[in-house]
């Protein structure tokens, strides 16, 4: 759903290390550039399916909306809690906790998934006392999952609930697929200085500006066929919806040891690849909107 998403780009003390998996005699072919041109093509052919799966419950709203969210929710759940199984997560405590969001932001408000949020955490100590190695990292990580997956995924709720919501939860997508391809293309192509190298040597600031760029453009030329929403309120909703979420995934995946959060979408990564710029995207497009709708 958020598409590409592996890098705010590629810097240039990466560039060794992707032709060293390829022969010299690869490399003076020519063979470097038709690879990426293939990876390029593989993103967008998983990106077509989950961009469709996303337009059908956005579209639908309501129920469908909310358990589609909660089937991804699952997963992304799952792959946090699998990445960090030694610390013994309380995996069902999330899995409830994610439901009750859910339900209170569809059937709710903003205060009733305050209110979840909240009751979540004596849940949660709960059911940690039951575990058979009761531990604060494990109840910590299971609370990181709580308020990072679900907490975001009840504002999208809420979001698709409010006023032009539909269109709204559309335009953010649209912000945050292209932000992230901006990103990706953008610090392939001019990326040079590393934006945080201790969390992802490949993420670079000429990569993270041109995605912001893309995705205020994106969502601002959006607006240009909407008579509902004005430009200066697309360019603040733009703005919101900048690829920042995947440093703080790349932050918590380099913790954990590891390149990708799951398999889900083949060598691309689960599902938490694919939506963690929308975790963040969904909270701040939902506030953001709210002042406006």
């Amino acid at each position: 759903m958020a598409g590409e998403r592996t890098s705010a780009g590629g810097s240039r003390r990466a560039a060794p290390r992707r032709r060293a998996r390829g022969s010299s005699a690869q490399d003076s072919s020519g063979t470097a550039p038709r690879k990426q041109r293939s990876d390029l093509s593989a993103r967008l052919i998983v990106a077509v399916p989950a961009i469709a799966f996303a337009l059908f419950i956005v579209i639908e709203g309501g129920p469908v909306f909310a358990l589609g969210l909660f089937a991804l929710g699952c997963i992304c759940m799952h792959e946090l809690y699998e990445m960090y199984d030694r610390a013994h997560p309380v995996r069902l405590a999330g899995f409830i906790a994610l439901a009750g969001l859910l339900a209170a932001a569809l059937y709710g408000g903003q205060f009733q998934v305050l209110l979840v949020a909240v009751a979540a955490l004596p849940m949660l100590f709960g059911l940690t006392l039951l575990q058979p190695h009761p531990s604060v990292g494990g109840l910590a990580l299971t609370l990181l999952g709580i308020y990072w997956i679900g907490f975001a995924l009840a504002h999208a709720v809420m979001l698709r609930g409010l006023p032009h919501g539909q269109g709204i939860v559309i335009d953010v997508l649209v912000g945050t697929f292209l932000g992230d391809t901006g990103a990706y293309l953008g610090g392939r192509m001019f990326g040079q200085r590393p934006l945080a190298p201790e969390i992802s040597p490949n993420k670079t600031v000429e990569g993270l500006a041109i995605g912001m760029v893309c995705a205020i453009l994106g969502v601002w030329f959006a607006s240009r066929y909407q008579g509902w929403l004005p430009g200066k309120h697309a360019l603040v909703l733009g703005l919101g919806v900048a690829p920042i979420g995947d440093l703080f995934e790349s932050f918590v995946k380099r913790e954990a040891g590891t390149k990708d959060t799951g398999r889900l979408f083949g060598a691309h990564g689960g599902a938490l690849d694919r939506l963690d710029a929308v975790l963040f995207a969904a909270v701040v497009g939902y506030y953001i909107w709210s002042a406006y709708a």
